[in-house]
């Protein structure tokens, strides 16, 4: 099986990679660390630093604007930790002061995560006011046995409650599940993706509970179900929700038409993106010494490191250009896990290089079933889907 992609001209100065970017905003507080958490998050032990650290993110943003200043901010997102414990005049505040440094996208999509421990009728509605258009709710199981399991803070009632504020007060909203989790049966998980179908979520996050090193859960591991029957709840979650109008459109992902996270979008599609906050990464497409190099960026992961070194003006822990050579497998680390895959062009342009360079790799994918092939479009099929990782390792060399 080959294919054929008819090289063209591109000329990059005039492609929108260069004119759009999405901004993520790290929070790194929690109210309590999950034992299988592995993100920079960080339970709160005093007074959260609200106000110091809203500053900071400002000067922070202000000493990335000669990298951004020029471009378009098509979408926001606060991360965490969780980001619901700020306040929503904070947020609004925020806001307000990218607003007034960068050019913001009149119908940019503004996320915000939230734990449903730490939601408020009136505090989800103030977000709303304060500019937040979609939030993502962590709610990962609506089992109280598994909750606290996971070591989560709320219960069954305090999820279905959120739930129900979050699709009063956004059209637009997502649910965090997550399966395989310690001695969780398929009918287990397939109740708490009923009840989420039922809360009206146009968006879902299904993730299988993995063990993290340097996390608690990796020192004492619990029971978790074994292989095969995680490997049953994902395609019975498939199943499902293609049933119930949700497209699975990225490896744990599932919207309705239009739902899909347009954030998340930009990443998988291997756009840039400027993080800032405590160990937030960037990824930035820059023009320096009259050539285009991708410039990845970490800001100090330590909160009170990020907060010292932001106030001086330095928030930049680590930062380089990425090889040439590697760019390509960093491009399909990302477009591999979206259902539709990628196209020629969209490569050539987000990359630089000539499609030509992954044509017989590709070609060796798709003849062992693990891509599907065209002129026009590069997708995975559902077996590469569900060997991802191994259809990865075929393009590290």
């Amino acid at each position: 099986m080959a294919f054929h992609w008819r090289a063209r001209a591109v000329n990059f100065s005039d492609t929108c990679y260069l004119m759009s970017v999405a901004l993520y905003i790290h929070i790194p507080w929690c109210v309590r660390k999950c034992p299988y958490c592995d993100f920079n998050s960080h339970a709160v032990r005093d007074a959260l630093p609200e106000t110091a650290y809203l500053a900071a993110l400002v000067a922070d943003l202000e000493f990335a604007l000669p990298l951004v200043k020029d471009r378009t901010i098509t979408s926001i997102f606060f991360g965490g930790g969780t980001p619901s414990l700020f306040s929503p005049a904070g947020i609004a505040q925020l806001l307000a002061d990218i607003a007034h440094r960068l050019d913001l996208l009149p119908d940019a999509e503004i996320t915000l995560e939230a734990n449903p421990g730490t939601l408020e009728a009136d505090k989800l509605a103030a977000f709303r006011a304060a500019g937040i258009n979609r939030v993502s709710l962590g709610i990962q199981s609506f089992n109280n046995t598994h909750l606290r399991a996971l070591g989560r803070i709320h219960n069954r009632d305090e999820a279905l409650r959120a739930a129900t504020l979050a699709a009063r007060h956004f059209p637009r909203f997502n649910l965090d599940l997550m399966y395989g989790l310690p001695k969780q049966t398929l009918a287990d998980a397939m109740r708490d993706l009923e009840t989420a179908i039922e809360m009206g979520a146009p968006h879902l996050s299904c993730y299988q509970l993995t063990l993290e090193p340097n996390t608690p859960f990796a020192a004492q591991p619990p029971t978790l179900p074994d292989d095969d029957l995680c490997a049953d709840m994902g395609e019975a979650i498939e199943t499902r929700l293609t049933t119930a109008g949700l497209t699975h459109y990225e490896t744990s992902a599932f919207a309705r038409a239009g739902f899909q996270c347009q954030h998340n979008l930009n990443y998988w599609r291997f756009g840039d993106y400027l993080g800032i906050g405590a160990g937030a990464h960037s990824k930035l497409t820059v023009h320096q010494d009259g050539e285009t190099r991708v410039l990845r960026q970490m800001r100090w992961k330590s909160p009170e490191a990020y907060l010292r070194q932001s106030a001086s003006g330095q928030p930049i822990q680590a930062e380089h250009a990425v090889p040439t050579e590697q760019i390509p497998f960093e491009f399909l680390m990302n477009a591999l896990r979206l259902s539709e895959g990628f196209t020629p062009t969209l490569f050539e342009t987000q990359t630089r290089l000539p499609f030509s360079a992954l044509q017989l790799k590709l070609t060796a994918a798709a003849r062992d079933g693990l891509l599907e092939i065209s002129d026009k479009r590069i997708a995975p099929t559902s077996q590469g889907r569900r060997f991802l990782n191994r259809l990865l390792e075929r393009f590290l060399d």
